[in-house]
């Protein structure tokens, strides 16, 4: 096992981890594609509307929300496939659990963007 680091070093691998699993996720899962074209849209949208500071920082914090949950979502599947490509009940409930909390997510997003928007 590798000496644990620490410092500034700790923080650059640990960047560098995170990188890794953005490409990976990226790489692996059209739902990650799609939330970045998503984003890619509405990041811009909520600068150019005339809105107040705390309303645009909601719409951003919602979409942020969506693409975590989503990233955990994926992490949970990965996991669950590593262990067991079979059907299992208990592993079918995790992946129905993370997707349930993508799709909360973007009722919240929707929500959130209706609310301001309209």
């Amino acid at each position: 096992m590798p000496p644990k680091r620490t410092g500034l070093s700790r923080l650059i691998f640990a960047t560098g981890y995170s990188i890794n699993g953005l490409k990976a996720a990226f790489a692996s899962e059209a739902a990650i594609r799609q939330e970045c074209i998503a984003m890619l849209v509405l990041i811009p949208c909520a600068f150019y509307l005339d809105i107040q500071h705390v309303e645009r920082l909601l719409l951003l914090f919602s979409l942020f929300i969506v693409f975590i949950t989503e990233l955990l979502n994926t992490a949970v599947e990965k996991l669950a496939d590593h262990v067991s490509t079979d059907m299992h009940e208990l592993i079918g409930k995790a992946k129905d659990i993370g997707s349930a909390a993508v799709f909360i997510s973007l009722i919240m997003a929707a929500t959130t963007w209706g609310i301001i928007l309209f």
